[in-house]
């Protein structure tokens, strides 16, 4: 199994930045392409930010120009850092990582338990 856990989250007033770190461990043999999502209450999970292993990126247009994805193949690390935070960046934002396991001919889809943002004055 893999497991994720994001650091990061927390109260920020509206044009400040925060930085979301996420770390996979556990039985990983290797990680393909690692994101964060992120889901307000009523409403469906959505994309934030993807990563690949190549370092090719992929942002919601929301976020674009304001957000920053990184992440360290080495570490099995992935960043997220958020400037110009606005109100409605409020959420609790997910690691995301599609992996492959120990033994296994499969990659799936694994979750950390999320991390809350606030953006508010």
């Amino acid at each position: 199994q893999v497991q994720l856990v994001e650091s990061g989250g927390g109260l920020v007033q509206p044009g400040g930045s925060l930085r979301l770190s996420c770390a996979a461990s556990g039985s990983i043999r290797t990680i393909s392409t690692m994101g964060w999502y992120r889901q307000t209450p009523g409403n469906q999970r959505e994309l934030v930010a993807t990563i690949t292993t190549g370092g090719r990126t992929n942002y919601a247009d929301s976020v674009k120009g304001r957000f920053t994805i990184s992440r360290d193949n080495a570490k099995d690390t992935v960043n997220l850092q958020m400037d110009s935070l606005k109100p409605e960046d409020t959420a609790v934002y997910f690691c995301n990582a599609n992996a492959r396991t120990l033994g296994s001919v499969r990659f799936n889809d694994y979750w950390g338990r999320g991390t809350h943002v606030a953006v508010s004055s």
